[in-house]
């Protein structure tokens, strides 16, 4: 089972998020030097806002890319729903990243406060520094001293600024969710826009075909991987009709040409997910966000995802949301971080090997240790409240 691309090797990542602090962003009350490791898995219940970690970062891209934060804002709700319960009770959001290269560190902070005359936000207190991994001592802050509506960094001439903004801006959240009827993905798509695949998988037909044209092995793996998953499956069929093309394919018992709009969601996402984890490194972000990647796949789909996941944040950095046991069991306790609810606030933590030892060496999977509470989270269990199988705390199991 080759899963492994067969053209050139990816670089190695040129940076990623090491730490992040987040004052009153929605339900991001308070985050202190949460530290993010080259694979983060964010779990946690229904409403513990384990997405939200993803959408901070979705505004600092649309923040720094196209300085698009006030549409960022009013795509989401207006400016009173960024802040912590409001702006009455949080009246201003901070927040510092730290950016880690080969030699270096690369830090940028910010605060947004609200403009209640038109429901929008401010720009203020952004300051950025570059400091040296040979040096023992960390560099001073270079402070903007303007205040606007949007981010000032993406107009300095410095290397560190120019640094920051190519990471942030580059930080891409994948949602494969919608394949209703009129979704973007069982569209004709125009064959050039294929550069990189969308964030909601639309251009996957024109992605496909050009990763057919120019880069057959790896378009091979995409075809072998889903054959894997769905049996059925023999080829794609792109035929490009006056500029534009459609997601089509064929079986394997018989010459019948489907659709998008014959074929499931599950398996629409699955032809997304695959495609992107096999692109080439030129085609792909340095961060990249997966907001519930396991929506509607099969457990054998999701194992394959994984593993491909696992495969790819050797040279880019990966989030994942989820509330798949089966996705969670496929990862390492280093790679968790819980997201839990306390009066509206999100906590976010890691969780401890030390602590969580005896159970994985006595054979509990990782949901074990997750599913042991009915609403998802996850309890810090005291060496003399073991787990029983059935997902409770209670006594010892005999041998």
């Amino acid at each position: 089972m080759d899963n492994t691309p067969a053209s050139t090797p990816a670089p190695k990542l040129q940076g990623r998020i090491a730490k992040v602090s987040i004052q009153g962003f929605r339900s991001l009350r308070q985050i202190e030097s949460l530290e993010l490791p080259q694979l983060a898995v964010l779990i946690g219940a229904n409403g513990a806002g384990k997405s939200t970690l993803i959408q901070f970062f979705e505004m600092l891209s649309w923040m720094l890319k196209a300085q698009h934060l006030q549409e960022f804002v009013l795509r989401h709700g207006g400016g009173d729903d960024q802040f912590f319960m409001g702006a009455r009770q949080t009246p201003a959001i901070h927040a510092e990243i730290q950016l880690e290269t080969p030699a270096a560190f690369n830090d940028y902070r910010f605060s947004l406060t609200h403009l209640s005359a038109n429901d929008t936000v401010m720009v203020s207190g952004e300051a950025y520094r570059h400091s040296d991994k040979s040096k023992p001592t960390v560099a001073r802050w270079q402070e903007i001293p303007d205040s606007s509506k949007e981010a000032v960094l993406p107009t300095k001439a410095s290397t560190t600024a120019k640094t920051i903004c190519h990471l942030l801006r580059q930080c891409t959240t994948y949602q494969f969710h919608d394949t209703s009827d009129k979704a973007s993905i069982r569209m004709r798509w125009d064959v050039t826009d294929a550069v990189r695949l969308r964030s909601d998988g639309g251009n996957l037909a024109s992605v496909l075909l050009t990763l057919r044209e120019n880069h057959f092995k790896r378009y091979q793996l995409v075809v072998r991987q889903i054959q894997r998953v769905l049996p059925t499956f023999k080829e794609f069929v792109l035929e490009p009709n006056y500029g534009k093309v459609d997601l089509r394919w064929i079986g394997q018992h018989s010459d019948k040409v489907f659709g998008p709009h014959l074929t499931s969601d599950g398996s629409l996402r699955l032809f997304c997910l695959l495609t992107l984890l096999n692109l080439p490194p030129d085609q792909l972000p340095d961060v990249m966000f997966f907001d519930e990647p396991e929506l509607g796949l099969h457990p054998h789909a999701i194992t394959l995802v994984a593993e491909t996941l696992k495969r790819l944040s050797k040279n880019r950095q990966i989030f994942i949301a989820t509330q798949s046991p089966y996705l969670v069991d496929c990862f390492e306790l280093e790679n968790i971080i819980v997201a839990s609810a306390n009066n509206g606030e999100t906590v976010l933590r890691h969780l401890s090997r030390a602590h969580y030892q005896r159970w994985l060496d006595d054979e509990y999977q990782l949901s074990d240790i997750w599913l042991q509470q009915a609403t998802g989270g996850v309890a810090w269990l005291g060496d003399s409240q073991p787990l029983n199988r059935d997902g409770a705390a209670g006594a010892e199991r005999a041998e």
